[in-house]
C-alpha cells in the first residue's frame, strides 16, 4: 500500500496575516511616491564627491588640504563607510512608499515576514526628518564661510554637491505625514 504524498503549496514571502495588513493600506499618493525618491538619491552626490576622495582626487582641496584632511590608508576607511551609511539610510526612505514598508521581507532579521508597527515607524521616520534638516540646513550657508584648504572652483563645487542633502530632512518629513495618514486611514 502506497501513502499519498502530501501536497505542498508553494511558499510565499508573506504569511496571509501580513498580507493583509500590507493590502489594507492604501496606495500612497504620487507625490510622497517622487518624494521618496527624490530623498533617496540627496545623499548620492556627496557620497560620490567622498569616494572620489578616497580613490586620490583632491575634489576641490589644495594639495596641502588635500594631505591635511588624509584620505589614505585607513584614514580612507571612515568616508567609505559614511557613504555607504548615509546612501542606505536615504534608501530607507523608499519604505515608506512601498509594501516593504509595512510588511519587511522574510530574510530581513528580526523584522522579515511580519507587519511593523506603524507609529514606531512614523517616530523613527519623523526623528531622523529632524535630525537631517537640522544636520544639513546649515550646508546652506557653506558659501559664507572660508574654506583655505580648498581652491575657489573646489568650494564652489562642494558647496553644490552637498546642496542636495538639505532637502533630505524636510522630503522625508512629507513622506512621513503621507505614510501616517495612509497607515492611519487602514486602521480607521
Amino acid at each position: 500500500m502506497t501513502t499519498p504524498r502530501p501536497t505542498t503549496t508553494p511558499r510565499t514571502t508573506a504569511t496571509p496575516a501580513s498580507a493583509s495588513a500590507a493590502a489594507a493600506v492604501p496606495a500612497p499618493p504620487r507625490w510622497a511616491v517622487r518624494a521618496a525618491h527624490a530623498a533617496a538619491v540627496t545623499a548620492l552626490p556627496a557620497g560620490l564627491w567622498r569616494l572620489g576622495l578616497t580613490l586620490g582626487w583632491h575634489g576641490g582641496y589644495t594639495d596641502a588640504g588635500y594631505h591635511a584632511v588624509g584620505f589614505t590608508g585607513w584614514d580612507a576607511v571612515w568616508p567609505l563607510t559614511l557613504s555607504v551609511l548615509t546612501e542606505a539610510l536615504a534608501l530607507l526612505t523608499l519604505g515608506l512608499v512601498r509594501p516593504w514598508g509595512t510588511v519587511p521581507p522574510r530574510w530581513v532579521p528580526l523584522l522579515g515576514g511580519r507587519p511593523v508597527n506603524p507609529r514606531r515607524v512614523v517616530l523613527a521616520a519623523s526623528l531622523g526628518a529632524a535630525g537631517l534638516t537640522v544636520l544639513w540646513t546649515p550646508f546652506l550657508a557653506w558659501w559664507a564661510v572660508p574654506h583655505p584648504n580648498m581652491t575657489p572652483q573646489g568650494h564652489l563645487l562642494v558647496g553644490f554637491l552637498y546642496l542636495p542633502a538639505v532637502a533630505w530632512g524636510p522630503l522625508l518629513a512629507a513622506v512621513t505625514v503621507s505614510y501616517h495618514r495612509r497607515h492611519r486611514a487602514a486602521a480607521a
